[in-house]
């Protein structure tokens, strides 16, 4: 089973081409022709249905002049929130654009079963800073959404008179060409609240320890995945790592891991992995996953919580990944999955280069001891 790591941002249009300009587009230049034969990657999921949304209304709104100037601007810094930056003009173009991107913050919220509360989601930035000439030459840009797919051969963007166009997935176009996409550090933050909120209602979490506890501690950690295509961007990656609690009950707990976003990457976070006090064991299971973009963070844990509430203490510590992955839903497994990597019986006293069980990945660990103030 081949383990496909998706990639949803910043960079994702880094590589595109484009197939001609539309008609009246200003300072056009040269960029190379997709095949004939290709179409755009028809969109799959709320999420991304909801981000060309969001895309088609932006491409539109910029056939205001004075509105197109500030997002010109704006994304000269780097990524900007759709939703401030429509807030904050008095353009007529912005005002129906924030309309779009407010429906497209509620359908996304929904979609990955986060909390109405979360707030603004979908972001602009230029896809690569080489368009950056171009744009402040005068070409008008086409606006384009990262497809989840890592086998695309052609992304979707449309210009200010709402037209479809072709970008082709393997090279960098001189066209400028605007990427929505979402916030993946709120969305991961938002998500394993929403997960560690649902396992702790079903009784997966019990109470949290008191005084000094032994953590395991993440030194450094590296995915290995040849076959992730570059146009995916900065992945959102979490593990679920779970146990038996002080209860005898299993236990699962979230991790956000933010800083976990490129293959063939050493990071060294210095991060908790684990709180030992919490478990009746020292041993403990870790599923390393990734928000694919439609991830639903509540019905994962809904899932997760359903397959690990029919498994009893037997006395003895009972390795819990295979229940975990066996409950997540078949379509993770094709395609797009969000499974990454595993390891079994991490315990207490673990230390040096632990390589996960499908060989994708590896960590360091050593035993940290957090005292009390």
């Amino acid at each position: 089973m081949p383990l496909l790591r998706p990639r949803r941002a910043a960079v994702a249009a880094a590589v595109l081409a484009l197939t001609g300009l539309a008609a009246g587009q200003a300072a056009a230049v040269p960029a190379a022709t997709a095949p004939a034969s290709a179409r755009p990657t028809p969109l799959k999921g709320q999420v991304a249905a909801a981000e060309d949304r969001v895309a088609r209304d932006l491409a539109v709104s910029l056939a205001d002049a004075g509105w197109s100037a500030r997002v010109r601007s704006a994304v000269g810094t780097g990524p900007a929130g759709l939703a401030p930056l429509a807030a904050g003009s008095t353009a007529r173009a912005a005002g129906a654009l924030a309309r779009s991107v407010a429906d497209g913050d509620r359908s996304i919220a929904a979609a990955k079963g986060l909390d109405a509360g979360v707030g603004p989601l979908l972001r602009v930035q230029l896809a690569d800073p080489s368009m950056r000439a171009a744009l402040d030459a005068g070409a008008a840009p086409l606006v384009a959404v990262a497809v989840a797919d890592e086998h695309a051969r052609t992304i979707r963007a449309y210009d200010s008179a709402g037209r479809v166009h072709t970008l082709d997935a393997a090279r960098v176009p001189a066209q400028p060409v605007y990427l929505v996409d979402l916030d993946g550090a709120k969305a991961l933050a938002a998500g394993t609240a929403v997960l560690q909120k649902e396992f702790a209602d079903r009784g997966l979490t019990g109470a949290q320890a008191a005084g000094g506890w032994w953590g395991t501690k993440i030194d450094g950690i590296e995915v290995n995945d040849d076959q992730e295509p570059w146009f995916k961007g900065a992945a959102e990656m979490f593990s679920l790592v779970s146990g038996f609690g002080q209860d005898g009950k299993v236990r699962v707990d979230s991790v956000a891991m933010p800083y976990l976003q490129y293959d063939k990457t050493v990071y060294y976070p210095n991060q908790i992995l684990v709180n030992w006090s919490n478990y009746k064991y020292n041993l403990a299971d870790v599923v390393l996953m990734e928000d694919d973009g439609d991830t639903n963070y509540l019905a994962l844990a809904q899932a997760v919580a359903a397959a690990l509430l029919t498994i009893a203490d037997q006395g003895a510590y009972i390795p819990l990944v295979n229940a975990v992955l066996g409950a997540m839903p078949s379509s993770w497994w094709t395609d797009d999955p969000d499974y990454v990597e595993s390891w079994y019986t991490l315990a207490r006293t673990s230390t040096g280069r632990l390589n996960g069980a499908s060989g994708n990945g590896w960590m360091t660990v050593e035993p940290y001891f957090v005292g009390q103030f």
